[in-house]
């Protein structure tokens, strides 16, 4: 056969195509090629290859042999379930934990409340929103000192700072010294502001150091209570404060 039969040949020739998947069969997954018999081929061998190993360890298990799993297994509602032991704390080891966090606690406590004393000689105390009602209280010795009071000429200054109950100076010191500090009304504005978020501030820190000071109480009422002496409720706990226990005397030795 001639070199140009043969190619004249293979252009008569149809390319070859894969047989397409017939729709009723669509549901059974993709047609499997003819290369991917040898992926099946190892992967049945491989589920037998396992199956007999597993056979044979069960041959050569002793029947009188014991594991814990025996008794921690079990079969709830067709599915097998290991039971978690539960955690063995003796008393004494409750003692010392809650010991270790109460006095965790404790240091945070006593953080918080140095920041609080640190923040406070920061502020001087100052008035500011929601601090209370500040009063100066005068006595005088008759009726007619009451009517003809003068608060401006009894504290020794000018009357536009009556009403500042800090940086009050007096006639004497603004005669001999002229003004110091902001007078630009947005300048002292912002100052008022920035003084007001420290006030809040403190607020904040202080109802969290009550916080931490009333946890640290029952916690310490918890860890009373691991005792085994008799004792009665006297008060339920609450969020405030923690309950309150009337415990039998004991005499220690």
């Amino acid at each position: 056969m001639s070199a140009a039969f043969r190619k004249a040949a293979k252009a008569r020739q149809r390319p070859h195509r894969e047989r397409a998947q017939p729709a009723a069969r669509t549901k059974l997954g993709l047609l499997e090629k003819k290369k991917d018999y040898r992926l099946r081929a190892h992967d049945y061998h491989k589920k037998q290859n396992a199956l007999r190993a597993l056979q044979k360890k069960a041959l050569d298990k002793n029947p009188d042999e014991f594991y814990f799993k025996m008794i921690r297994a079990e079969v709830k509602d067709g599915v097998h379930v290991i039971k978690q032991p539960k955690d063995e704390v003796t008393p004494e080891q409750v003692k010392l934990m809650r010991t270790q966090d109460i006095k965790y606690v404790e240091m945070k406590r006593v953080a918080e409340a140095k920041k609080i004393e640190r923040l406070k000689a920061e502020l001087h105390l100052l008035d500011a929103a929601g601090s209370g009602p500040g009063r100066h209280l005068f006595f005088v010795d008759t009726e007619r000192e009451v009517q003809e009071f003068d608060i401006a000429t009894r504290l020794d200054t000018v009357p536009e700072l009556v009403d500042r109950v800090y940086n009050r100076p007096t006639i004497a010191t603004l005669q001999r010294e002229t003004v110091k500090g902001p007078t630009d009304p947005a300048h002292l504005k912002k100052l008022a502001q920035q003084r007001k978020n420290q006030y809040d501030l403190l607020r904040q820190r202080i109802e969290r150091e009550k916080a931490m000071f009333v946890i640290t109480q029952k916690i310490q009422t918890r860890k009373d209570l691991l005792d085994k002496t008799h004792k009665v409720k006297v008060k339920k706990e609450t969020t405030t404060g923690p309950a309150i226990y009337k415990f039998k005397f004991q005499r220690k030795r």
